[in-house]
């Protein structure tokens, strides 16, 4: 059978055709070419890794605004940065389609990144800065990162990376300005640039502590001559200090804490500005100033006493006069320093009121925080806490609505929060802004970590599934908490030290790898008003974890939150509620006291902690339950310092948390390591 085909009809044919030439102009979601298809195709990928999705990294796609695209910011390619905040900006779609805009900074810092770093960083052409600090990024850190033509700052601190650090690092020295490394597992020699000239004139913050690099003081960074921080304490290096170090006028802190330096330190140091503590860790055969541990010659004089004899005879006047000069420019860095901390505050003004944003809260708008949808997640004597969801997917936020009459006024409650907000530990939880509003209302904002508290793992708190509290991840929780009170306590630019006032398991946060973060520290002392403050110890006295000597002192200081610390490990020692004094006893110490007496001190451990400990001595049970005693003495002064506990809880880390358990927090007892913000 054969078949016609029917002919359309020729009115419809210019239909036709102008449909299709519609279809041809039509825009189409299609991403460019240039750098927004790199941060697409490349950089989000291997920044998720094979976690579920990303919060931040969700926003990065073609259905969302560019402008929109957490922690990202942009340049035309005349250079000039692209004003999302000019009408018909923000929220234009067409913009990611744009092959011409150049990629000028990433800033994901605390994102729960749980990929790696791409070879791509390198190929950004205009890219400034990466700031990707508190991530689990982890894999090693690309040769090609160092090919990056415009990179100024790189913060990686807090992560997991390994492997060498590659030498092409220095590749960047024209340019780069800063660099934290602080806080991974980076093993190996710390490399030299390839050119025997390489100066790094512009670097000025070189953080690199808290890491694994062995071998010698890498010697080439005494040549590098404007840098004014340096940070190389926790790692395991060794052999001497070369003397040029003490040459380096522009060196405005040191941390050398916590390696293996041996020999006698740098002469010029007895004149610098330098303290023990950058040197406190490294092998007993160490010795000069700042330490007071003499350097004895083989004539039985120390060589600094020959050398002073020496001197004094010759030019016993120029002596007194450098030393003059170096304790003018000492105090003079030392102020500079805390001038630069305090002004290094960007602050965000409306007519609502003003936001101050800290380290890793830049990406904070007062808008956001003001239009964030919260739900009440507890409400303490002073304040009510919320999680609160950003707009446009930007995650949640921890906002602490302080009660009104609980806070200072103005005056004072300004320098004691820009104080607070500048803390930054990886066992700390960062105080990331701060809002006052025209009413006198004030928020603190915090990251929002959904972990579980100690006192919910240790004493039920409605959670539905409990892991197992054994006695290596208890330890783990302990040493966390000692050591952020143990930076806390440290006094850092001649401010005097930050007192926590409120130590106890509530308000330890742990996360699945039994990291312990500590927060709600220095409220009560630098922020409440006297009788909200005496409400806080009041609740703290009640359940047990108040100091003896606060019954009449009525003022929080160190040695107030040893005690506390030390009920809090007696609480993990033990598995039992803190209880306050009664019938003449001093709760849980009481306990302890008495099963010593009856000769039953192994009775009084958590059966979750003795399970599997074959000996309690030799696995840092007794060690730890002699020094919770210790830190609940009924004299102040009779305490230990938090940076003895620290260093006493390293020492007696149990055998079997010589493992995978401490990764990815592997550092050493950073007691002694300043690690404020630039």
């Amino acid at each position: 059978m054969r078949t016609t085909a029917r002919a359309l009809p020729r009115c419809l044919l210019p239909l036709l055709f102008a449909g299709f030439f519609f279809l041809l102009r039509s825009p189409l979601p299609v991403l460019a070419a240039g750098d927004v298809a790199l941060v697409i195709d490349k950089l989000k990928p291997a920044l998720q890794g094979a976690a579920a999705a990303n919060a931040q990294l969700a926003t990065w796609n073609a259905s969302t605004p560019l402008c929109l695209w957490r922690g990202l910011r942009w340049a035309t390619p005349a250079g000039r940065p692209l004003r999302c905040d000019a009408p018909g900006v923000r929220a234009n779609l067409s913009l990611a389609g744009d092959a011409a805009l150049l990629l000028t900074s990433i800033r994901l810092p605390a994102a729960a990144l749980a990929g790696r770093l791409p070879q791509e960083l390198g190929a950004f052409a205009a890219l400034e800065t990466v700031y990707l600090a508190a991530n689990s990024l982890s894999g090693a850190i690309p040769l090609e990162l160092g090919n990056a033509p415009a990179l100024a700052e790189l913060d990686l601190a807090g992560n997991a990376l390994s492997g060498a650090l590659p030498p092409s690092i220095w590749n960047l020295c024209d340019r780069l300005a800063e660099l934290r490394l602080h806080g991974n597992a980076l093993t190996g020699a710390i490399p030299a640039p390839a050119g025997p000239n390489d100066t790094c004139d512009r670097l000025r913050i070189l953080d690199l502590g808290a890491n694994r690099f062995s071998g010698d003081f890498p010697a080439f960074l005494t040549g590098f001559r404007g840098l004014q921080r340096l940070d190389l304490g926790g790692n395991r290096l060794e052999g001497p200090i070369p003397e040029s170090l003490a040459a380096m006028r522009g060196l405005q802190m040191l941390n050398l804490s916590y390696n293996n330096f041996s020999g006698q330190t740098p002469p010029g140091f007895a004149a610098s500005s330098f303290t023990a503590e950058s040197f406190l860790g490294n092998s007993p055969a160490l010795c000069g100033p700042p330490l007071q541990q003499p350097c004895v010659s083989p004539s039985g004089l120390s060589s600094g006493s020959v050398a002073g004899m020496v001197i004094g005879l010759m030019a016993g006047a120029v002596v007194l006069a450098s030393v003059c000069i170096g304790w003018a420019q000492g105090r003079w860095r030392r102020n500079r320093v805390r001038r630069a901390a305090e002004e290094g505050v960007e602050t965000e003004e409306g007519g609502e009121g003003k936001l101050v944003v800290f380290q890793g809260g830049e990406h904070l708008t007062l808008e956001e925080v003001l239009n964030a949808t919260g739900q009440v997640v507890e409400k303490a004597n002073y304040c009510t806490v919320y999680k609160a969801k950003l707009a446009d997917a930007g995650g949640s936020i921890e906002l602490r609505l302080l009660r009104e009459g609980s806070c200072k006024d103005a005056a004072s409650c300004g320098p004691a929060v820009r104080r607070i907000g500048r803390a930054r530990h990886e066992n700390l939880v960062p105080l990331r802004a701060f809002y006052q509003g025209r009413r006198g209302e004030k928020l603190l904002v915090y990251d929002y970590f959904p972990h579980r508290t100690l006192h919910d793992l240790l004493h039920g708190g409605g959670l539905e599934s409990r892991p197992a509290l054994t006695w290596p991840r208890r330890h783990k929780i302990a040493l966390g908490a000692a050591r952020a009170l143990a930076y806390l306590h440290e006094s850092r630019h001649g401010d005097a030290p930050v007192v926590h006032g409120n130590v106890r398991s509530s308000n330890v946060l742990v996360d699945e790898y039994f990291v312990a973060r500590v927060t709600e520290y220095a409220v009560v002392g630098r922020l409440l008003v006297p009788s909200a403050a005496e409400a806080v110890l009041s609740a703290a006295r009640a359940d047990g974890y108040c100091a003896p000597e606060l019954q009449t002192m009525k003022r929080c200081a160190p040695r107030t939150d040893v005690y506390a610390f030390g009920i809090l490990l007696l609480e993990l020692l033990m598995g039992r509620k803190p209880s306050p004094a009664a019938n003449g006893g001093d709760g849980l110490p009481a306990l302890v006291k008495a099963a010593v007496l009856e000769e039953t001190a192994v009775e009084v451990f958590d059966p979750e902690v003795a399970k599997g400990v074959r000996s309690p001595a030799e696995e840092g049970l007794v060690q730890a339950l002699k020094l919770a005693m210790g830190c609940c003495a009924p004299v102040a002064a009779a305490r230990p310092s938090m940076a003895e506990v620290a260093r006493q809880l390293e020492e007696s880390r149990p055998k079997a948390s010589r493992s995978a358990l401490y990764s990815p927090a592997e550092t050493r007892s950073e007691a002694g390591t300043p690690t404020t913000a630039a």
